[in-house]
């Protein structure tokens, strides 16, 4: 099998369908779009699925509209780990670090 081909049968127009109509419901225009959201590959952004990958993928997003407050857990797709620390860190110690580094940060408006 050459680098970057699907590894089964193409995904039927069908299930493209569905998952795309899942994908819009999702808040995306289209695939390419949700590529980074939802750990798509380039050749999945331009909408060549397997049947294996479409059924995954129509599965994740049905199930994630059961349960809205449950995020959507897609393949592929990882926070790296930086972005796994800053988003542990509190504002306050981020915008110190930044100010030290000579950032400049401007504090929110409190009603």
């Amino acid at each position: 099998m050459a680098f970057g081909q699907p590894s089964g049968p193409p995904a039927s127009s069908r299930q493209l369908q569905q998952l795309l109509a899942l994908v819009q419901d999702a808040g995306h225009s289209n695939f390419r779009d949700a590529r980074g959201p939802m750990g798509f590959t380039q050749r999945q952004a331009g909408g060549r699925f397997t049947r294996a990958e479409a059924d995954d993928y129509i599965r994740q997003l049905q199930e994630a509209e059961a349960d809205p407050a449950e995020p959507v857990e897609t393949q592929g797709w990882r926070r790296s780990t930086q972005q796994q620390l800053l988003g542990r860190m509190p504002a306050e110690q981020l915008a110190a670090e930044l100010r030290r580094r000579s950032w400049m940060t401007i504090e929110p408006l409190t009603p």
